[in-house]
């Protein structure tokens, strides 16, 4: 069934939501760059040349120069922003607020002082109240219609159809594997061959063959970001990114030789309103630079291509500054993105990957702690019983598999969204491999397929 979004029949009212927040992103931020004096004063000096240096679509431009603030809101606008350029016009908010009621700015003023608006006749569609008349619509926004509204509606329906028809998305197999940067280094400067390397990279020779049978529409990708896009200022717990692409980010060493990552950000804006009505708090990311603990994953999965063979969609979660989230959390999160991908209107194929560990420890004299029993105790549990697994506190994880083997707690949000764990079949294993050590850090890799039966 189709996401839930009871807010659309309120009339006169556009909700932000993650759709919204996607589609509108250069559009809010133009705005929020007038909130520099140099921005407003290039702006007022020439404000086709300075439109011209934002990536927004045509109509959001249009939209703009109209000062449509309707208009605006319809392809991605919000209100909180786009007053930015309200007052760059040197407008006040209740002159803004009129302007998009259709009524006069004194007629506007005195609705407000006998008492407002009334929601009676103004909640639902079709009750007859004066929120649902025509809206204000300048002459630009009326021609644009003309000429393209026919043809986006035609469109839309198309697509509506068409999805209908099509059938449901499903998550398909889960991954689970190591991010270790040294093995992105490896990769990157030739050395899977040499002595130290080539064991470990033996061990995904399957994993290369397996994907080729087995490629995902989309990637729902869990790893946590090393200091590279979220500094102290923000930290995030989860973070979803919404954007089109991802690049590979300079943690120091310059950028890995790694394509773009491509997003699919119908997908994540869908999954985040879903996941957030299921009472996880999401961070949405509309700009997001990703690091190793991304990047080596799928080239251990992919090798070296020139363009990453599916979309994918990052999600990190916070695993550097305590608190983190505890393993049951995580369980839980990855029923609900479950729940949330079996929700999206299209048949795509989806895999989620869990990443990070295993036992390793980058800091401190106890720094290069490998604990391989423990390691291989923690397969068996994840692979039979991940809702035990689950209930492992903290503490544990860092005083057998070291400060930074917290990161298996990621694992947990990828196993928690497979079949099994709603009811259905167990999955299969499809394989399995460990291998120490790799730089500091043990090397776990799982892939568990969903079964159809």
């Amino acid at each position: 069934m189709a996401l839930d979004k009871p807010y659309l029949d309120v009339p006169g009212t556009t909700i932000f939501d993650a759709e919204q927040s996607r589609k509108g992103y250069w559009l809010n931020q133009f705005c929020m760059s007038l909130m520099q004096a140099e921005n407003r004063t290039r702006f007022k000096a020439d404000e086709d040349a300075y439109l011209a240096t934002w990536p927004m679509t045509a109509e959001q431009k249009a939209a703009v120069r109209a000062r449509d603030l309707n208009w605006m809101m319809r392809t991605g606008g919000n209100i909180y922003f786009l007053s930015k350029l309200g007052a760059t016009d040197g407008l006040s908010f209740q002159q803004m607020a009129g302007s998009m009621t259709g009524m006069t700015e004194e007629a506007y003023r005195a609705m407000m002082l006998a008492g407002g608006r009334s929601p009676e006749g103004n909640r639902v569609l079709g009750e007859g109240g004066n929120a649902q008349g025509p809206m204000s619509m300048s002459s630009a926004w009326k021609e644009w219609e003309a000429a393209h509204g026919q043809m986006a509606l035609a469109d839309a329906v198309q697509n509506a159809h068409a999805q209908a028809a099509q059938g449901q998305a499903h998550i398909t197999a889960s991954v689970f594997t190591s991010h270790v940067p040294a093995i992105g280094a490896a990769i990157d400067h030739g050395k899977t061959g040499d002595d130290y390397w080539k064991p470990l990279f033996q061990g995904y020779e399957y994993s290369k063959q397996w994907m080729q049978g087995h490629l995902p529409d989309v990637i729902f990708l869990v790893y946590n970001d090393h200091a590279t896009s979220f500094d102290l200022g923000v930290i995030p717990t989860f973070a979803i990114g919404t954007a089109a692409e991802f690049e590979p980010a300079d943690e120091g060493y310059g950028p890995r030789p790694v394509p773009k990552v491509q997003g699919h950000p119908d997908l994540a804006a869908h999954i985040a309103q879903s996941v957030i009505q299921q009472d996880f708090d999401l961070t949405l990311v509309n700009t997001l630079k990703v690091d190793h603990g991304l990047t080596v994953p799928l080239s251990l999965m992919f090798g070296q291509p020139e363009h990453w063979p599916c979309q994918v969609i990052p999600f990190h979660v916070n695993v550097v500054q305590y608190p983190v989230p505890s393993g049951q959390r995580c369980f839980q999160l990855g029923q609900a993105i479950r729940r949330a991908v079996e929700s999206y209107d299209r048949p795509l194929k989806v895999q989620i990957w869990g990443t990070g560990g295993m036992s390793h420890q980058l800091q401190g004299p106890r720094a290069g702690l490998i604990n391989a029993e423990w390691d291989n105790r923690f397969l068996d549990r994840l692979i039979a019983d991940p809702a035990d697994l689950a209930t492992m506190p903290h503490i544990d994880y860092v005083r057998e598999a070291g400060s930074e083997g917290i990161e298996l707690v990621m694992w947990l949000i990828a196993r928690g969204a497979m079949a099994d764990v709603a009811g259905g079949p167990a999955p299969k294993l499809a394989h399995r491999f460990f291998h120490v050590p790799a730089s500091n850090t043990a090397v776990g890799h799982l892939i568990l397929e969903n079964r159809n039966d």
